[in-house]
Parts: C-alpha cells; structure tokens; sequence
C-alpha cells in the first residue's frame, strides 16, 4: 500500500487512493444523512417525523404591560381623529367669519345708517336704515349709508368721535365713485361706492359725515334736480370718521331708495324718479368730487 508499483510515478497512485477516500467519505455522509432525516425507517406520522425527537417546550408569556396600548394600526390615520380637526376647523373658520363680518357691520353700517332711519318715509320720501346711534352722522332722507370697507394695508373701520388719528392729507388721498350697478330696475335699490385711497405711509381718517360728504343725483334730461343728501338734513347729523389704513383703503356705501328730494325740505318730494339716465355726483369737502352715470329702467 505505501509503495505503490506500476509504470506511472508514485504521485499519481497517491492521488488516485486520496480521491478514492473523499468518495467514500463523502458517500458514508450521505448515507448518515439520509438515515437522520427519515428516522433511520422508523418515522410515524403524515409528515414522517421522527418519533425520536424531543417535543418543542411550552413558551411563558411575558408579564403584560402597564402602559397605554395603541390601537391603530402601524401605518394607518386616526380617522376620529381627523374628523374631530376637521369639525374644530370648521367651527373656528365658522367664528372667524362670524367675526369679520360683524366687525364690519360694526365698523360700517351700525352707525352709519342713523341719519336714514330717522327719516320718517312717506311724504318725504325717507327710508329706514338699519339700527344706529344718534350722535353719528349719515345720509339725508333718502338714503342709508354705511361705512367701512378694506384695502391691502388692512380694515377701515369707523372711529368715535374725538379720535386723535391725524386727518388725512388731500395729497395722499384720491377719492373714486361707482354705481354697484349699471342699470337698476323698480325693485332694486340703487347702491354707490365712495372710495378713499390712501397713498401715505400712516393711518389717517376721513369724516364722511353729511355735512362734509354731499351726493346730489340729477337727470341727464335737462339736468333736473332729482336728490341730494343736504336737501332735507336730520337732526343729530355729525361727524362719521373713518380711518383709512396706509397704503389702503376705506369705502363709503350710499343706498338711495329712487325717491326725490327738495332743498330745504320744500315740495314736491318723496315722488319715485322717473326711468332714465341719471349723474350721481360725491363732493368731499377738501377732496374734491367726483361722479358716474345710472339708469333706472322702467322693469
């Protein structure tokens, strides 16, 4: 066996025995293999396990937790969650909305009106504004005005009397009149828009009062007088201040209710006015004036 004789060299021999060793190796770990995994032919059972092996001990659980659970699952949204948001956002946006819009009837038409409402109606031709106080200034009968409006540097609300807000400059403030409303028919209340801008760099205030702001309506048939708001004045007419933000604006809101007036309260008054086409003029003492052109169509 150790001297191994043949015509070849002795390695090649020593090669042959050794790769003969690694078959028969590798074939008896086949064979115990194979013998393992089927139990050595004594296996029971559908999925021929061993009856030999040792059975898999019980598991303890651990001690539960203390702490709060969570019961969502990983990935998902708290849906109850998001609906109760969603409700408190829209309740907030809700009140917001609820609050701008009675801050600016706060700021505009609760005082404004208040020259409008004290006009009786009827014979002179007086419409009934919404609720004011007595001591702020509006239209004449006639008309109900409101005050208030906004611009990019913020709300122009009204201000009590005595402010101490500066007046506003002439210079810094340009003033611009519209109709809501090209054309109004019988049933419509006509609505005018009086602008003030403000070009400054500091908040000031306007007084629109009747005695300062004065809009006077005439046809364009003959240029007849038609309306004015000092025709027939109310008592308790005073200052209507209104601040207007810097590098913003504030809007001065006239209602007509289509109805004529007289100076001086003189007759005839509180007629309807006729179909046609009419100039509404707005002079602001110290701004200057400005007017647009209307129509009131018979339907």
């Amino acid at each position: 066996m150790r001297n191994p004789v043949g015509p070849l060299p002795s390695t090649i021999y020593w090669r042959r025995r050794a790769v003969a060793l690694c078959v028969l190796a590798l074939v008896a770990l086949l064979i115990f293999w194979l013998v393992n995994s089927t139990g050595g032919g004594g296996g029971s059972g559908n999925n021929g396990s061993s009856g030999t092996h040792t059975p898999v001990g019980t598991i303890t659980p651990g001690p539960e937790p203390t702490g709060t659970h969570i019961t969502g699952r990983p990935g998902g949204r708290d849906t109850s969650g998001g609906d109760s948001g969603g409700s408190s956002g829209s309740s907030a946006g809700s009140s917001g909305s609820d609050g701008g819009s009675n801050g600016g009837s706060n700021g505009g038409a609760t005082d404004g009106s208040s020259a409008g409402a004290g006009s009786s109606g009827g014979n002179d031709g007086g419409t009934s504004g919404t609720a004011g106080t007595s001591s702020s200034g509006g239209a004449a009968s006639g008309g109900v005005a409101t005050g208030g409006g906004s611009g990019n540097g913020g709300s122009g609300g009204q201000l009590p009397a005595g402010s101490t807000l500066p007046d506003c400059s002439p210079g810094s403030v340009q003033l611009s009149l519209r109709s809501v409303q090209n054309s109004y028919s019988p049933d419509e209340t006509p609505v005018f828009e009086l602008r003030a801008a403000n070009s400054g760099s500091v908040s000031c205030k306007v007084d629109f009062g009747p005695a300062k702001a004065v809009f006077t309506i005439t046809s364009t048939a003959g240029n007849a007088h038609t309306w004015a708001s000092d025709d027939c004045p109310t008592a308790g007419s005073g200052s209507y201040l209104l601040q207007v933000p810097a590098h913003g604006s504030t809007t001065y809101t006239l209602r007509w209710n289509a109805k004529t007036s007289s100076p001086k309260c003189a007759t005839p008054k509180g007629s309807a006015a006729a179909p046609g086409t009419y100039l509404i003029q707005a002079r602001l003492s110290g701004y200057g004036a400005k007017q647009v052109s209307f129509v009131l169509s018979q339907d």
